[in-house]
């Protein structure tokens, strides 16, 4: 306990006397600290008990004894001692008024106790505190210590640290989610926190905040878990008032055992990252058994039920849709790239996402960036799956951004161009369809890209309309070329060969029913079939030019809002 007014005025060796203010001797006493200056209130701290003989201070004087009784009261002072029968016989009454009025302790010190005894007892007792908070403080790290290294792990570590603060304590894993509280009800409480820690995590580790809550009447503090760029957790303290020595000393015994269980060593981490280069390069080169070898433990479970591939890559705001690209690092057969060079923010996000999720399930999941994409293997339905949907989910809501049309068939109100990822999402899959499960991947990522969505599941493609995969800047350019010498025929106006055209096309090459629906004789629908086919200079019997009008025509028709 912090030494006191109260407890000095109990030690018998000293024999103080209380003049002034008894009921206020219950405040701690950082020092014991002579003066006679008439102002000694620069060189006061606060929290000082203040000796005095009053040699150069006329304390019988009222307006005097008020002034100097103020300042120091004023300036942080909890005590005044005056030494009885040195320069005044007795304690001046002035003296004591003034201490009464601002209400400040005044203690009388007899002759014989000189004020290096005062000095020693409060010393004393301040190293007594210190040692008893150290001692606490290594006593809670050997608590803490074994409650890490217990089945419970980190549940077990924040029960204790929330006991020895008195207090609740939370912890939160590399996507901001929290983990494990104690008590119970201290989740509720954290999950207020989560743009406190977003902010946190922000931040180089270790890093550490203050926050306070307009809810709460507590004091939370938060303390980045990690020793590298990215913080790998987050543990939040919530106690009634500032963290004493010994809670200090807890507080950070926590961080450190929390450190050591959520940051694996590199070491450990290049081997991982090994290990998934080598099974997804096994697995797109069509090897599953050797894959399955070299999985072993850690991603064996992944390949022993049906999964997807996750294909993804930072998208720039003012990026525009291009051409899908295969990184010659995961083409089927090649080598994968060195991964964690060139990391992206966003895709650092997206990735510890769903490994987080994964881990409170305890299922696998398989995360390689490489080419300056991420590519993921999860499990079909698993929590990485879904926190891969809810992080795009997220990131929508909180954009609120508006895609480019595409043309009539895109669908509005899911841009994520500006949040700077497109993730394409393969059918479930096995071992033995990895390569085809990665084109699919890639196939969704493409349209993604150039829908301004941010993800895009195979199924979705395979079951929609090809007319959305039209709406291309590319694909516009060749149908407006192709159609243009038709188009300027039939403005001259003589004739109408696009719409025969389609008309034509639309029935399959029927001369009778394409005629009956253009309203006219059939052999005025051949007439305008020979047309196309002089202005073209290109056969209609050519199945591959037939299927190229159709497309032209149906691309030009979505642009045209027809």
């Amino acid at each position: 306990m912090p030494h006191t007014l109260a407890s000095l005025v109990n030690h018998t060796a000293l024999k103080l006397t209380v003049l002034a203010g008894q009921d206020q001797l219950n405040v701690p006493v950082r020092w014991a600290h002579a003066s006679e200056l008439i102002d000694p209130v620069p060189y006061m701290e606060g929290g000082e008990l203040l000796l005095i003989t009053a040699l150069k201070l006329d304390a019988e004087d009222p307006e005097t004894a008020d002034r100097y009784v103020r300042r120091v009261a004023e300036a942080g002072v909890v005590g005044l001692g005056f030494a009885v029968g040195v320069n005044y016989e007795g304690v001046p009454e002035a003296l004591v008024e003034a201490a009464r009025r601002h209400h400040l302790p005044l203690l009388g010190v007899p002759r014989r106790t000189p004020f290096i005894a005062i000095s020693k007892a409060v010393s004393a007792s301040v190293a007594a505190d210190q040692y008893r908070a150290v001692t606490a403080g290594f006593e809670a790290q050997r608590e803490l210590t074994r409650a890490a290294l217990s089945a419970e792990g980190p549940a077990e570590l924040l029960a204790r640290l929330a006991a020895h603060l008195n207090g609740w304590a939370a912890l939160y894993d590399a996507s901001g989610a929290v983990v494990a509280a104690a008590p119970e009800w201290a989740a509720r409480r954290a999950a207020r926190l989560a743009e406190d820690v977003a902010r946190l995590r922000e931040r180089p580790a270790p890093a550490s905040s203050v926050v306070s809550d307009t809810d709460g009447d507590d004091r939370v503090e938060l303390q980045s878990l990690g020793t590298g760029r990215r913080a790998r957790g987050v543990l939040a303290v919530g106690t009634g008032a500032s963290l004493g020595t010994a809670e200090r000393y807890a507080v950070n015994s926590a961080v450190a055992l929390l450190t050591l269980t959520t940051e694996r060593s590199r070491a450990l981490q290049d081997a991982e990252q090994r290990l998934g280069d080598a099974v997804l390069k096994m697995l797109l080169a069509g090897e599953p058994d050797h894959a399955r070898a070299v999985a072993g433990r850690l991603y064996g479970g992944l390949l022993d039920a049906p999964f997807r591939m996750v294909v993804a890559e930072p998208v720039p705001a003012d990026d525009q849709p291009a051409a899908p690209k295969l990184p010659a690092s995961f083409d089927p057969g090649g080598t994968p790239a060195p991964s964690g060079a060139g990391a992206v923010p966003v895709l650092d996000a997206l990735a510890d996402a769903m490994e987080s999720a994964a881990a409170r399930t305890g299922e696998a999941v398989l995360a390689v960036p490489a080419g300056g994409r991420l590519i993921v293997l999860v499990t079909d339905g698993g929590a990485a799956a879904d926190a891969c949907a809810a992080f795009a989910a997220e990131a929508e809501a909180r954009l609120g951004a508006q895609p480019r049309p595409r043309g009539r068939n895109s669908r509005p109100g899911t841009g994520r161009e500006a949040d700077g990822v497109a993730i394409g999402l393969s059918a479930p899959t096995g071992p033995m369809a990895a390569a085809h499960a990665y084109r699919q991947a890639e196939q969704a990522l493409s349209v993604a890209r150039r829908r301004g969505r941010t993800l895009v599941e195979h199924e979705d493609v395979a079951a929609g309309s090809v007319l959305p995969l039209l709406a291309d800047d590319a694909v516009r350019a060749f149908a407006d070329g192709l159609l243009r010498a038709l188009r300027e025929h039939d403005a001259t106006g003589r004739g109408d060969l696009v719409a025969s055209l389609r008309a034509w096309l639309a029935r399959h090459g029927q001369w009778d029913a394409a005629a009956a629906d253009l309203g006219v004789h059939r052999h005025t629908l051949r007439y305008r079939m020979r047309r196309v086919e002089e202005i073209l200079g290109r056969s209609l019997d050519d199945p591959d030019v037939r299927m190229e009008l159709w497309l032209a025509l149906k691309a030009t028709s979505a642009q045209a809002g027809e």
